[in-house]
Parts: C-alpha cells; structure tokens; sequence
C-alpha cells in the first residue's frame, strides 16, 4: 500500500515523499481513508505508531477544497493536553502543509498571548491549542468557530488524567453542532467511552494496538536498589553503558530538580522539565537533548507527555508511577517505529504495589537485574503474576447528612435519643502540679 492510493493529492505525497516515507503505517492506512470520507473516528494508538500523520493529513486534504477561512475564524481545531504536544502537532501541519495555501497556528499558555491573538486575526485553516489558552482566546473575542469543520481531540486519555474534563465541554458548547470529530487516545478505557458517547456519532473504531500493550522491540527490565542508591546506581549505568540519550522519568518536580542536580554534580549534562518550568527553558531543554548538547532529560509524566524524539535508545524510570497505564506510555519512548530500545526501572521495596500492578496490566513479569555494590537492604519481594482483571474503580459514597454528636453540636438543635436520657457527671478534676517558684 502507498500513500497515493489513500487519495492524497499531490502538494501532500510531495511533502511526504520529502520527508522520506513511502508506506503508511498501520494507524494511518485505517484512519486516513475514513477521515477522507467525512466519518467520525475514535482511534486507539500508542505513541510512535504515526498517529499525528494520521490525522493531520487527511484534514490537509479535505481542507484544500473549501471557504477561504476568515478573520478569526478556524476550520479545523485540534486539541492537546500539553505544550509541547500542541508544538509537535504544530510541526507536522506545516511539515505535510507546506505545499498548500493553508495557514496553521499553534497556541498555549505559558508565553504572550497578545502575539497569538495577531496571528489569530488573518484566521487559521487549522489551529493546534490547548484547552485553557484556547477558552483564554474565545473569552476576548480572538477566536471564532463559525467556519468549523473538523474537531480533533489527541491524546484524550491525557486530558482527563490532567482534569480537562470541564474545559473540553466548554469547548465543546460553543462549537457548532454540525462537524467531524475525531478522538485519538492510547486506550480505550470506560471514561474514555463515557467521553465519547457525547462528542463522535456514528464513529468508525480503529485500534492498531492490544490494550495496554507494551512495545515488542523494547527490552524491559529492573533493578532492586535501595531509594537512597537510586542516583547513584543510575549515575554507574550512564558511565559504565555509555548512555548518550537517556530520559529519565521521576514522579515529582522536586525528584525531577534533585535528580539533575545530582547529575550535573558527576560531570553528566542533564535538564529537568516539568510543569514549573517555563515554557522557554522546556522548549529548551527538549531542542538540547534532541541535538546531544545535554544526555540526560529528566521529566515528570504530564511535561513528557507527546515528546517527539526520534530513535530514543534509553528510558529509566527513576520512580514508578502511581497509575500503572503511565508505565506504558513511558517506554513508548523508545522502540519507536520499529527501532529497538530498552527501559529500565529502579525499584526500592516501598514501590512493590506499583510493580504489581505494572506487571498485572502488561501481562508480564519484568525481568531483574542486581547490580553489583547496589544489592538492596530491603529487598522488593518476588512477583506472581496476577491474571486477574482489574477491579473497577468504585465511585466515591455521596457524604451523609451531619447526625449524632456532630448534629447535636450545631447551635439551636437538640440530639435525639432513644429509651433514658443520660444524666450527665462532670468528671473529677485532678489535682494539677503546680511548678514550684525559686
């Protein structure tokens, strides 16, 4: 199969062409033609897989034919739960794009929004933003979706772990009622489904991915270690492996800033990003580790989230993550189309829980490695593979009305009792010790 039998012109099998592709990958042969053909889509698929190609180039497509968009007018919006997301989206619209009379812009928070709103007043084929800038935007008139064609929601998972929930249906009030949405996620799961029931009509379902499968062409493995060894340990396996490009990931900011201090310490280049970071010193950061200026990325999962680094060899999880679908998404780092990789976590007694319940979600039991000198004193007690599914989540027990004591405490009520009433004895007071003066 080839690009040109999916029904794209020749401006977009020029810029692929360019950028080196002849064959599309699985997500794109399935999401391209029903795009093309007006249908809503939900589509399943892991980081890596082309799924960014697989929406941005039939929207090119369908909106090469069409209205000349107007002031502050947008015919296609995608949204992204990060920055940095929004900027790789944004790339492969003006990578794919560049051949084609469309104008595209990107917009988040973290810098001006004066200069979006200028570029916003010539009207946008497509715009790439995030939630809370683009309701930022509506709210003083900077953008209007009159025009709108084509809704896109990337990374939907993601955007309910970070509480977009409301922003996204406000979004999705003040937009017209008549359009194609398409709704990308890495899982399928019940609240992505729930989400779904009021945005796609009629959707035709690509999944390109067992659920919360995990890359063949990574090499998996772990390391007990003692939490007070971990940076030390990861210090030996960068000297002693080599490691070029590593990105570590950590659970906290703080863990994210100790950590690249530490290295910084022992001569090895390293920048964190997380959200306390400015969007200047993430965008950074990111073009420094792609161009080897530093070796070592450390990240949290939200500020990682939709990073684009080719042929990444190396992911360490520092810290495992409390939501066990996270780990997924991290080593999708690497092992990226069909490259090899390996993911490598550090593992103190305390994150057993964690390492179950990865290991229960994966299906797989992640093979361990000591390391010489970093043998733990608590040691992380052997894995049985649990085939069990997971519990559902249960929903939170709405809070009862005050009763008892905590009622009989509000001014003007009384407690009610049943049989006697009690009598009520003041205690004995005890003497007190009186400290004696000098």
């Amino acid at each position: 199969m080839s690009f040109a039998s999916l029904g794209l012109s020749a401006p977009i099998l020029q810029a692929i062409a360019e950028q080196g592709y002849e064959t599309p990958s699985p997500i794109q042969a399935k999401a391209i033609p029903a795009i093309l053909e007006g249908k809503d889509v939900m589509a399943a698929a892991q980081t890596g897989t082309g799924k960014t190609a697989g929406f941005t180039l039939p929207i090119l497509e369908l909106l090469s034919q069409g209205q000349r968009t107007q002031s502050n007018q947008v015919r296609a919006l995608v949204l992204t739960p990060t920055r940095e997301l929004a900027a790789q989206v944004g790339d492969s619209v003006a990578t794919y794009g560049q051949h084609m009379p469309l104008r595209s812009t990107v917009v988040f928070g973290g810098v001006k929004i004066n200069p979006q709103m200028m570029k916003l007043r010539r009207g946008a084929d497509i715009l790439v933003a995030t939630p809370g800038r683009l309701l930022d935007l509506y709210n003083q008139n900077a953008v209007k979706f009159n025009q709108l064609e084509v809704l896109v929601l990337d990374e939907a998972d993601r955007m309910l772990d970070m509480g977009f929930i409301h922003d996204i249906r406000k979004i999705l009030a003040i937009l017209p009622a008549k359009r194609q949405n398409l709704l990308f996620s890495a899982t399928f799961s019940d609240d992505i489904r729930k989400l779904a029931k009021g945005l796609v009509h009629e959707p035709v379902e690509i999944s390109v991915n067992p659920p919360n499968s995990t890359a063949r062409k990574v090499q998996q493995w772990m390391c007990p270690v003692d939490k007070k060894q971990k940076s030390a340990l990861l210090t030996q396996l960068i000297h002693e492996n080599r490691w070029q490009q590593v990105l570590v990931f950590t659970r906290t900011k703080h863990g994210a800033n100790k950590l690249t201090r530490h290295l910084d310490g022992e001569g090895i280049k390293a920048a964190a990003i997380h959200g306390n970071k400015s969007q200047g010193a993430r965008t950074k950061a990111l073009a420094d580790f792609k161009a080897g200026a530093i070796r070592i990325l450390v990240a949290t999962d939200i500020a990682a989230r939709g990073l684009d680094i080719d042929q990444l060899p190396q992911v360490v999880n520092f810290d495992l993550p409390n939501v066990p679908e996270d780990y997924v998404h991290r080593i999708g780092r690497t092992g990226r189309a069909g490259a090899s990789g390996q993911a490598i976590s550090l593992v103190s007694a305390d994150e057993f829980k964690q390492l179950s319940d990865i290991e229960r979600l994966t299906r797989q039991v992640l093979a361990r490695k000591l390391i010489d000198g970093f043998e733990p004193v608590h040691d992380v007690p052997e894995s049985r593979l649990d085939t069990r599914p997971p519990r559902p989540k249960k929903p939170k027990k709405p809070k009862q009305p005050n009763t008892g004591k905590e009622a009989a405490s509000r001014p003007g009520q009384a407690r009610k009792t049943s049989g006697k009433p009690k009598v009520f004895k003041p205690a004995a007071r005890k003497p007190r010790n009186r400290p004696q003066t000098q």
